[in-house]
């Protein structure tokens, strides 16, 4: 069976096909949550991201040609088809971002040769969980193995964030990647995106769980004001450096300088950058508190992480804040925010085991009364990253 054949077949018999496929290659890439540190990864800030145990698997075999590849999507019953020897832009995101890393291994000299890969997803779109960075990295790790390219961990980060700038248009940081590729269970990944070196702090939330809220409201981050806030943000360094010249991105800035040039500096950018700075102290307090078991402080830090995500950056919207805000009567509730680029997607909550199925009940039920849109909840758990296994 060709990967062409899954078309309009695709959810009558998936297992089947995929057993027919006879992939030699398995790989298994995660879908992230970010604890704290909004919007910190493209101002070379401090973020605190973990993988979860939702994952995109794509199924991998070479076949016999030099240049043609076939790329099958089960969620959206679409085929993709690629010519290595012209690698272009399509008019669909979901290929932009696997042609993008094609493109990137074709710019490396990397020899790939004909491949097929089926993509099996249970990352929904648009929640600000990452699908795209899960996508971009699974198949950038899964043709390092398939073709045995030997290309380093850190590499495949940063051609996956590269795909997304360059295919997508989307100038995201370098979190998304990272968190997906380098995640260990039970833990969460202390990343400096300025200087790329993290930490690996244990989480032990015990009894408490992480609850993701999905306002079923969705973002397109290459067409949101993603792109602008990075702008605002780079204009605000512009401007500091006038009176700071030794402030190259907003992770130098510091508070008393954002104050001294408050009656100068343009309201907004005033507030993207009081945001920034203070967002990566509250980074850094947070896993302080996980280091400390401290889970109390831990889940203060990101219900004061979201009031700056909404008053300063502006990234919220009134289905986040309502669902934060809804959070904040419950005392099984420790912490709450929203995640992602923003304007829709979900919040992440820590919430007494015990108390999940009243709560689900109950944050369901007003949050339609409100907007007349369903909820959808998810139990996560921090996981490892993107794995493989083969199937010969």
């Amino acid at each position: 069976m060709k990967p062409a054949d899954l078309k309009g077949n695709v959810k009558k018999d998936q297992t089947a096909f995929i057993e027919a496929f006879s992939p030699e290659l398995v790989v298994h890439s995660p879908g992230r949550i970010n604890f704290i540190g909004g919007h910190t990864d493209y101002n070379n800030g401090l973020v605190l991201p973990t993988a979860i145990n939702q994952k995109i698997h794509l199924y991998f075999r070479k076949n016999s040609s030099n240049n043609q590849c076939s790329v099958t999507s089960i969620g959206f019953d679409e085929v993709l088809k690629i010519d290595l020897h012209s690698v272009k832009k399509s008019n669909k995101q979901w290929e932009n971002y696997i042609l993008g890393v094609v493109q990137g291994l074709q710019k490396r000299n990397n020899a790939i040769t004909g491949f097929d890969c089926i993509i099996d997803s249970q990352l929904p779109i648009g929640s600000g969980i990452s699908s795209s960075a899960a996508l971009e990295c699974g198949m950038a790790y899964g043709l390092n193995q398939l073709f045995d390219l030997g290309i380093s961990t850190l590499d495949m980060i940063k051609l996956s964030r590269d795909a997304e700038h360059e295919f997508v248009g989307t100038k995201c940081g370098i979190m998304d990647q990272f968190a997906v590729m380098i995640s260990k269970k039970e833990h969460v990944v202390l990343l400096d995106c300025e200087s790329v070196s993290y930490s690996l702090i244990p989480m032990n939330l015990k009894p408490y769980k992480l609850l993701l809220l999905n306002t079923n409201v969705s973002h397109n981050l290459a067409t949101s004001e993603y792109n602008t806030r990075r702008s605002e943000c780079e204009a605000a360094v512009e401007f500091i450096q006038k009176y700071y010249p030794e402030v190259n991105s907003l992770r130098n800035a510091e508070n008393h300088m954002i104050y001294d040039l408050k009656n100068k500096m343009d309201e907004t950018l005033y507030k993207r950058s009081h945001f920034i700075v203070n967002e990566n102290a509250r980074v850094q307090k947070a896993a302080d508190a996980l280091r400390t078991e401290d889970l109390n402080t831990f889940g203060d830090m990101l219900y004061q992480s979201h009031h700056g995500l909404s008053t300063l950056y502006e990234v919220s919207c009134p289905e986040l804040d309502f669902l934060v805000e809804f959070s904040k009567n419950n005392e099984h509730i420790l912490g709450s925010r929203m995640m992602g680029g923003g304007f829709g997607g979900c919040t992440i909550n820590i919430i007494h085991e015990d108390a999940i199925e009243d709560y689900i009940n109950k944050v369901s039920m007003a949050y339609e009364q409100e907007f007349s849109l369903n909820l959808s909840p998810i139990v996560v758990e921090p996981d490892g990253g993107t794995t493989h296994k083969t199937n010969q």
